[in-house]
């Protein structure tokens, strides 16, 4: 009787990861998508490239990938967002969106916010505080947390990367024991 309910423990681990890698899987090919818009040639396209060598690390299917690019065509409406906000402790957070309706991915990571006690920023509120580097934007002043404060801006940088929309979350907070 008591292996009854295994079966149950490992669909609901399946369900869980398929999850993770569906999200994970449809914001790389929404990259890519906008990555081709611009030339849908990876040789002449290098942005292209990258996110087709990314994808192809999380072991996208090629399929997938040539659809995505072949999709470019059609996917005019899908733009980026940048959405500047604030943490715990006014941790500056530049949240990077891929989108075909900001409004709705706006209002949905507003939402995010607020059950996280985090907050809008207004434009140029908080790019400020960030610099770009060959790889990333990096923290000019990075901040230090008390551990709670680490724990809830772990729980509110986890919600927004649930959201399909959302590409990359930087953060000012030196979270180097999370990393």
């Amino acid at each position: 009787m008591s292996g009854h309910n295994k079966w149950t423990q490992i669909k609901r681990k399946k369900e869980v990861t398929d999850k993770k890698k569906s999200q994970i899987f449809s914001k790389l090919l929404k990259a890519i998508s906008i990555a081709a818009k611009d030339d849908p040639n990876p040789n002449y396209n290098s942005v292209l490239k990258t996110a087709i060598e990314r994808a192809k690390e999380f072991n996208v299917p090629q399929e997938n990938i040539e659809k995505a690019i072949k999709k470019s065509s059609d996917s005019d409406n899908i733009k980026e967002i940048l959405i500047e906000a604030y943490g715990p402790e006014g941790t500056a957070l530049l949240i990077k969106a891929q989108t075909d309706n900001s409004n709705r991915t706006i209002a949905e990571i507003k939402k995010i916010l607020n059950e996280h006690d985090g907050k809008w920023g207004n434009p140029g509120s908080v790019t400020w505080a960030f610099e770009k580097t060959t790889d990333n934007y990096s923290a000019k002043f990075p901040q230090k947390l008390q551990s709670n404060s680490e724990e809830k801006l772990l729980k509110l940088m986890e919600a927004l990367d649930d959201h399909d929309d959302v590409v990359e979350i930087y953060s000012n907070a030196d979270l180097e024991n999370h990393e």
